[in-house]
């Protein structure tokens, strides 16, 4: 019995070799957490497109959306972790929603495996043109004046850019009434239409509105100035301390796929952050490259972690 369950395992791991010397050999469904057209499926679809030509199978863009990213990612970590179903996981699911939420049907720590970082998104702080305040100064004299007064937008409760919010608000001391929305498409309809004065969002979705006059760009939440928009300050250089908030997406496979598709995958996912092409698509959408391993990935999400749960506890913000 001893030499046939020996045996056994032995075939196992040399099945599993073979497979993952073959891998991939069918198309990879990509699990896109949120709905089509918001910038995670559009960075998604770029790395899709990419992995595509040099996996030479299709990788194919499946969007999941709804609760926040975790209907996706529940799909994701249930599916067979033979390397043909992938997470395009992002700081919201794997970060926030696990402290937000007291029921979620995945553990983000313990049923996926990471794979490799991709790609980063600034977040920067609009206003409604109609409110007295033409700078970050005006507005947080303002807004300190009139505690509650001005009325903070959001895709959600507990969406990226209402978290980031709630950052903000501890690091500054102000006060914004929070709306959530159903989306960022809504609540940037209403921040242009006055119906609401605030808005933390990633920068290609408010972009394309900024000439409009419509609304202005205060502040962006990152270490450095985009190219995108140079002639907006960071919060640090506003003031405004340890509130950077970069959206980052990644790559990730549900626990127990082999480590030799892991590594082909994450070979893959380097390979493409280094392309000129890809990197002057990212570009054009107001996103970076943002490569690391899935060691580096794991301890980002432990510093964000760390991060967020002090908003999560200051702002006292809890989901069924």
């Amino acid at each position: 019995m001893f030499k046939f369950i020996a045996g056994l395992a032995v075939a196992l791991a040399v099945c599993t070799g073979a497979n993952a010397q073959t891998y991939p050999n069918k198309p990879i469904d990509l699990i896109v957490p949120f709905a089509p057209g918001g910038t995670v499926n559009l960075t998604a679809r770029i790395l899709a497109t990419h992995m595509s030509e040099l996996l030479g199978q299709s990788v194919i863009v499946d969007n999941k959306a709804g609760a926040g990213g975790t209907i996706g990612a529940t799909f994701a970590a249930r599916a067979p972790a033979d390397g043909y179903t992938l997470l395009y996981a992002t700081m919201g699911n794997q970060v926030i929603q696990p402290l937000l939420y007291k029921k979620l049907q995945y553990s983000a720590s313990k049923d996926f495996v990471p794979i490799a970082l991709f790609a980063t998104v600034p977040n920067v702080l609009a206003i409604s043109a109609n409110i007295p305040a033409k700078n970050m100064a005006e507005l947080l004299q303002y807004a300190k004046a009139n505690p509650g007064k001005l009325n903070m937008a959001s895709a959600g409760q507990g969406s990226v850019n209402h978290m980031l919010g709630e950052l903000f608000m501890l690091r500054t001391g102000v006060k914004f009434t929070h709306v959530p929305y159903k989306g960022a498409g809504p609540a940037v309809t209403d921040l242009m239409a006055g119906q609401v004065e605030v808005l933390f969002a990633n920068l290609p979705t408010v972009q394309p509105y900024v000439k409009s006059g419509k609304i202005r760009l205060l502040g962006i939440a990152s270490k450095r100035r985009s190219p995108v928009i140079p002639d907006v300050p960071t919060f640090e250089e506003l003031g405004i301390k340890d509130a950077e908030t970069e959206s980052w997406s990644a790559l990730m496979a549900p626990a127990g796929t082999s480590p030799q598709v892991v590594k082909k995958l994450q070979d893959t996912v380097m390979s493409i952050t280094k392309d000129p092409a890809m990197i002057k698509q990212l570009t054009a959408q107001g996103a970076q490259p943002f490569y690391g391993s899935g060691a580096e990935m794991a301890k980002l999400i432990n510093q964000d972690t760390r991060r967020w749960s002090e908003v999560v506890q200051h702002a006292k913000i809890q989901m069924d």
